[in-house]
């Protein structure tokens, strides 16, 4: 018979390499995000992933020490994740130079105040 700590240990064994690979699918997208907020949501996603790595760790060793750690690392995580947000929104509301496919539509734009033409 399989006794319960036989199927822990196998268990968190599994959710550890899960973990690894989220944590590799996720670094990827920090690198090759195509914008800033997916980078921003992938750092969140990090610390996620990390408090999940350290609740493992806990239940692998029984120091129960660990669970304080990852409250601690999500409440930072969750504090992070509001000040990059507040920057990204902060960024959106300087006045940008306007695009290039709006002038690329051929439509010619005239000035405005000025009537006819």
């Amino acid at each position: 018979m399989i006794t319960p700590a036989a199927i822990v240990a196998v268990a968190s064994s599994a959710a550890l390499v899960i973990l690894g690979l989220a944590l590799l699918l996720t670094v990827w997208r920090v690198v090759a995000g195509p914008t800033l907020p997916d980078r921003i949501l992938a750092l969140d996603m990090l610390t996620g992933i990390a408090i999940g790595f350290i609740a493992v760790i806990a239940i692998k060793t029984g120091f129960s020490l660990y669970i304080d750690i990852a409250i601690s690392l999500g409440l930072v995580g969750f504090l992070a994740t509001v000040a990059f947000a507040r920057f990204v929104l902060s960024r959106g509301n300087d006045k940008s130079p306007p695009s290039a496919s709006a002038t690329k539509s051929g439509a010619k734009r005239r000035p405005v105040g000025r009537k006819g033409g």
